[in-house]
């Protein structure tokens, strides 16, 4: 996704319930009981890719660390959505109920106070930005890939999984 259409999904309140109404009439966007074991799943699945993507990093693996750290992403993106009630089988129809149940354009006092347990504009672009490394990795030829670059990744990665686990942590 372009960023030009990630921000209008963000400012236009309209254009995105179409968007979840289209995905839920084609079944692709599900609600669900909360089951708090798959929400918990989804966290340790990224926890566990995370793993992977730490070794294929030592491996010089790169593509596959891309991908890996998408998907990490992912996986934390679904547990978001499943505290919400939502089930997903669409990145972008993940993306959409994320930006919808808890990013937050107008802040106020109490969005200010609790702003930690939201994510913010920066957090929902690089999801999309992981999305669009891992198609490049994933579909195109190219071995090469900066190390310096996937490093930042990793470490934006491993800071979207604690945002996700803070916003899921009870009590907080």
């Amino acid at each position: 996704m372009r960023e030009y259409d990630l921000k209008r999904l963000i400012s236009d309140q309209k254009l995105l319930n179409e968007k979840i109404k289209e995905f839920s009439n084609q079944q692709i966007l599900r609600t669900q009981e909360i089951d708090k074991e798959e929400i918990q799943g989804h966290i340790f699945k990224s926890e566990h890719n995370l793993r992977f993507v730490k070794e294929n990093i030592k491996l010089g693996f790169y593509d596959w660390v891309i991908t890996g750290c998408y998907y990490t992403c992912y996986h934390a993106a679904l547990a978001l959505i499943m505290t919400k009630g939502f089930s997903s089988k669409n990145h972008y129809a993940t993306l959409c109920v994320l930006i919808k149940e808890f990013y937050n354009n107008k802040l106020t006092k109490e969005d200010i106070e609790i702003i930690s347990e939201l994510l913010d504009y920066q957090d929902v672009l690089f999801y999309v930005e992981t999305k669009n490394k891992r198609e490049d990795a994933t579909y195109s030829s190219k071995l090469k890939f900066n190390k310096e670059d996937i490093e930042n990744l990793r470490l934006k990665t491993i800071m979207f999984v604690s945002k996700a686990k803070h916003i899921l942590s009870p009590g907080d």
